[in-house]
C-alpha cells in the first residue's frame, strides 16, 4: 500500500511532518510513541533537512547504523574527477576553500597586514599560469644541472667522479629540497625530557608509502609510480630505454630502503623508538658517515653547531646500518639517480602543465583522481598550508562565530567530566594506575578555536619576518619556504620548550582536531565548529552527537595504545602498574581483533587492526563519552524537541544520527584501497558501526533484536 504522504521541497512548503505510513519499513514498528514537540526553528528545519537528505530509512539501523544515516549520502553523492572521496569534512572544508579565496585570492591592499601579502603574492604566483607555462620545466633543468645534473638526463656526460651523496645532501639542505631521502635528520622535543630539545635521526622519508612499495616492483600500484618517474625523466630530456633501465635501478634502490625500514605496526611503541646515544658513540656503531661534520652542515644556516659529546635520539640503528651498507654497494649512477628523481618529485607541483599530467597518472591509479582540482584550489591549499597562522588570522576575523569558542569550551568541560566519571568507574584498573590516570586527565589542556594572539597583527607578521615571496615565482617560492621553515625549526635545538606557544595553536583554518601527546592537550580549531559538527541553533542531542563524539575522541586518545604511553607531563614514561597494563593490553587485543577480522567485500582487503587500534579505541571512547554526558545533560535540563519530519524518533536516537551525520563519506575504489593501506583510520563506515556494535546502549535505544548485526550477544569490545 502506498504511503499517504510524500516530501516536497522545503522551499515550497517547508516541512511537512509525516507519521509511519503502512509501507513503512519494518524495523519502524519497534517504536510506537514519537516525541511530542517539534521545533520549526531556522536551525532545526535546516537540520532535519540535512539529515533526511543523508538518510536511507529503508535500511535497519540495527542491521548498518552507517547506511541508515548516510545510504542516501552515499548514493547521490558523485565524486568529481579531481577526488578521490567525498565527505561531510570535506563538504565543510569546501565551504572554508570559497571564503578563503576571498580573502588570499583578493588583490594586495594598503589595509592588508604583512603577512597577509606574503600569502596573496604566493597565491597570485602559483595562479600565473602564463608564467609557469612559458618557463616550462627550466627551472627545474637549472636546478638539476646545479646539482650536478641527473644522471639519466646527462647520459655518458654525467661525472661520476665528482658525486658524493653526503655532499648532495647538504646542498639540497641550502637549496629548499629535503635531506632526508635516505634517513630523516631533524630537531625534535626529548620525549623523555620534554623542556629539552635534540637531533633525532630516523627511518627514510620515501617518494611512494612504504606499504606499497615494499609489494615490490611488479606491483600495479609500484608500476605507477615507475611509470611515472620514466616519463619525467623522459620529459626532461632521458630517452626512454635509458629512463626504463635507470629508472628500474632506482625503484629498486627504494624498494630495498623500504623494506629496511620499522614497520608502522611496531612504531605504535614510542619507548622502541627512543635511543639516545652521543655522536660519538653513533660513530662507532655507524663509522661510514662523519656523523659531527654531517650534523654541522645542515645544522650551520640555523646558527648551530655540534660536536662529537652531542647527545642525540637514533629511533632505529638498525636501519642506519643497513641503509649505510646498501649504499657502500650501490654504484653511484644509481644513488645520484635517485636521490635527482626526488628532487624532480618534489618539483612537479611548481612546474607547468605537461609535468603535472605526468604526475596525475601516477595520482588516478593509486587515489583514483583522474583530473586536476581547480587551479585556485590547488594555489589555495598551498597557500593556506605554508601561510597558517596567517591564513588562521584571516578566518577567524572574517568568518569565524565567536559564540562557538565559548560553547565548545563548555562542551569540552562537560564531556571532559564524563571521562573522568568513567576512569572512577573503572573495575578492571588498580588504584595507583587509576590515581596516575585521573592525575593526567586533570591537566589535559584545551585549544579551543584559535589563540587569541591570531588577532594580533603584528605578533602574526612578526611570525614570518625573513621570509621573501615573489608574486611570480612559484618555484622560487617554494624552495625558500622549505629553508625558511627548516631554519625556524632548526634554530630551536637550544631553546627550551613552550607546550603553549600560540603558534604552536594556530592552524585554526582547518577542519580537524587534535591531541598532542606530549603536550597533553585537545586542540578544536574553528574551522570544525561550524556545519555537520556544530551549530548552535539546533538541538543539543545532535551536537552532543557531532562535536561530542570528536571531542570524546581526542580526550580518549591521551589514554589509547599510544598515549597511555605518556605521562601527565607529556613524558614518554611507564606509569601503568604490571596487573593494569596487561588488562589494557588485553581489552586493546579485543579493539585489535575485532577490527581486523573485518574485510571490506568492495576491495577485497582486511583492516589492519594493528595499525587502527588507537583510532579506534578513540572512536569507541568517544562514542561512550558523548552517549554518557548527552544523558546527563537531559536529565539536568529536560528532554528536547523533535525536528519536523523526524518526529518518530526519540532523543537518544537522535543523538545516534547526530554522531553518524558527519562520518558521512564515499570513497572510489583507489582511494578506499589507499585509505586500508595506509591511514590509521578505519573507513568511515566501520567508525560509525563498529562503536555502535559495541555499546549495548545502540541496541536499547534503537529496541534492536537479538538477531540483530549490531545487537551482537557477544563480543563487544570496550576499553575505556
Amino acid at each position: 500500500m502506498a504511503s499517504r504522504c510524500r516530501w516536497l521541497p522545503l522551499a515550497v512548503i517547508g516541512i511537512l511532518c509525516c507519521g509511519v505510513s503502512a509501507s513503512a519499513p519494518e524495523w519502524q514498528s519497534r517504536y510506537p510513541k514519537p516525541e511530542k514537540d517539534l521545533c520549526f526553528s531556522k536551525g532545526c528545519i535546516n537540520a532535519a533537512s540535512d539529515l533526511l537528505n543523508q538518510m536511507d530509512q529503508s535500511v535497519d539501523p540495527c542491521q548498518d547504523f552507517f547506511s541508515f544515516a548516510c545510504g542516501s549520502f552515499v548514493k547521490d553523492t558523485p565524486i568529481p574527477d579531481d577526488k578521490s572521496r567525498v565527505s561531510q569534512f570535506s563538504l565543510i572544508d569546501d565551504e572554508l576553500d570559497k571564503n578563503m579565496r576571498k580573502q588570499i585570492g583578493a588583490p594586495i591592499s594598503a589595509e592588508d597586514t604583512g603577512a597577509t601579502v606574503l600569502a596573496k603574492k604566493y597565491f597570485q604566483s602559483c595562479m600565473n599560469k602564463t608564467r609557469i607555462e612559458e618557463r616550462g620545466v627550466k627551472p627545474l633543468q637549472n636546478m638539476l644541472e646545479k646539482m650536478g645534473g641527473w644522471p639519466v638526463v646527462e647520459g655518458a656526460e654525467w661525472n661520476a667522479t665528482a658525486f658524493n651523496w653526503m655532499d648532495t645532501i647538504y646542498q639540497n639542505r641550502k637549496e629548499g629540497f629535503s635531506h632526508s631521502y635516505f634517513f630523516r635528520f631533524s630537531v625534535t622535543a626529548d620525549v623523555r625530557n620534554y623542556s629539552q630539545r635534540l637531533v633525532d635521526l630516523d627511518d627514510a622519508s620515501l617518494g611512494m608509502g612504504r606499504k606499497y612499495l615494499i609489494k615490490g616492483f611488479g606491483d600495479d600500484d609500484v608500476q605507477a609510480y615507475y611509470n611515472y618517474m620514466v616519463e619525467m625523466a623522459v620529459l626532461l630530456g632521458a630517452s626512454p630505454e635509458k629512463a626504463k633501465q635507470e629508472m628500474n635501478e632506482s625503484l629498486h634502490l627504494e624498494i630495498a630502503l623500504a623494506n629496511m625500514m620499522l614497520p608502522v605496526e611496531e612504531r605504535r611503541n614510542s619507548s622502541r623508538l627512543y635511543n639516545k646515544m652521543t655522536l660519538k658513540e653513533l660513530s662507532q656503531e655507524v663509522p661510514s658517515i662523519p656523523w659531527v661534520t654531517y650534523s654541522n652542515r645542515l645544522l650551520e644556516d640555523a646558527g648551530h653547531q655540534v660536536s662529537e659529546n652531542e647527545t642525540i635520539n637514533v629511533s632505529y640503528l638498525t636501519f642506519l646500518k643497513n641503509m649505510t651498507a646498501l649504499l657502500e654497494t650501490t654504484p653511484k649512477r644509481v644513488q645520484a639517480n635517485y636521490l635527482m628523481w626526488r628532487i624532480v618529485r618534489a618539483s612537479v607541483g611548481s612546474l607547468h602543465l605537461a609535468a603535472r599530467d605526468i604526475r596525475l597518472k601516477y595520482y588516478a591509479k593509486v587515489y583514483g583522481t583522474s583530473e586536476h582540482k581547480p587551479r585556485w584550489k590547488e594555489c589555495l591549499g598551498g597557500a593556506m598550508g605554508s601561510f597558517s597562522i596567517a591564513a588562521g588570522s584571516l578566518y577567524v576575523k572574517k568568518y569565524f562565530d565567536e559564540d562557538a569558542k565559548a560553547a565548545a569550551l563548555d562542551m569540552v568541560k562537560d564531556l571532559h567530566k564524563e571521562f573522568d566519571a568513567i576512569l572512577d568507574e573503572s573495575t578492571w584498573m588498580d588504584e595507583i594506575t587509576k590515581k596516575r590516570a585521573k592525575d593526567k586527565s586533570k591537566t589535559i589542556k584545551y585549544y579551543i578555536a584559535y589563540p587569541d594572539e591570531l588577532r594580533n597583527d603584528t605578533l602574526v607578521t612578526k611570525h614570518y619576518e625573513g621570509l621573501d615571496i615573489s608574486d611570480s615565482d612559484l618555484y622560487q617560492n617554494n624552495r625558500n619556504l622549505n629553508v625558511f621553515w627548516l631554519n625556524y625549526a632548526y634554530r630551536k635545538l637550544r631553546e627550551p620548550v613552550d607546550k603553549e606557544d600560540w603558534r604552536r595553536h594556530s592552524r585554526a583554518a582547518v577542519v580537524n582536531a587534535y591531541y598532542s601527546s606530549v603536550e597533553n592537550s585537545i586542540q578544536f580549531p574553528a574551522g570544525i565548529l561550524k556545519g555537520a559538527f556544530y551549530e548552535s541553533k539546533r538541538p543539543k542531542y545532535l551536537n552532543y552527537g557531532a562535536i561530542g563524539m570528536v571531542i570524546g575522541h581526542e580526550i580518549t586518545h591521551g589514554f589509547d595504545d599510544q598515549g597511555r604511553q605518556y605521562n601527565d607531563q607529556g613524558e614518554l614514561k611507564d606509569w601503568w602498574e604490571p596487573e593494569t597494563n596487561a588488562a589494557f593490553k588485553n581489552k586493546s587485543q579485543c579493539i585489535i581483533d575485532q577490527y581486523g577480522n573485518i574485510t571490506v567485500d568492495r576491495v577485497g582487503m582486511q583492516i589492519n587492526g594493528i595499525n587502527t587500534q588507537g583510532e579506534n579505541i578513540a572512536d569507541n571512547g568517544g562514542f561512550k563519552i558523548a552517549y554518557r554526558a548527552y544523558n546527563r545533560y537531559q536529565k539536568e535540563n529536560g528532554r528536547e524537541a523533535s525536528l519536523p519530519g523526524l518526529h518518530g524518533f526519540s532523543n537518544e536516537q537522535m543523538f545516534w544520527l547526530g554522531v553518524a551525520n558527519p562520518w558521512c563519506a564515499v570513497y572510489k575504489d583507489d582511494a578506499l584501497k589507499n585509505l586500508i593501506l595506509t591511514d590509521p583510520h578505519a573507513p568511515s563506515f566501520l567508525r560509525i558501526n563498529q562503536p555502535a556494535l559495541n555499546m549495548p546502549e545502540f541496541a536499547a535505544d534503537w529496541k534492536c533484536p537479538a538477531s540483530a548485526r549490531l545487537n551482537p550477544q557477544e563480543g563487544r569490545c570496550a576499553v575505556w
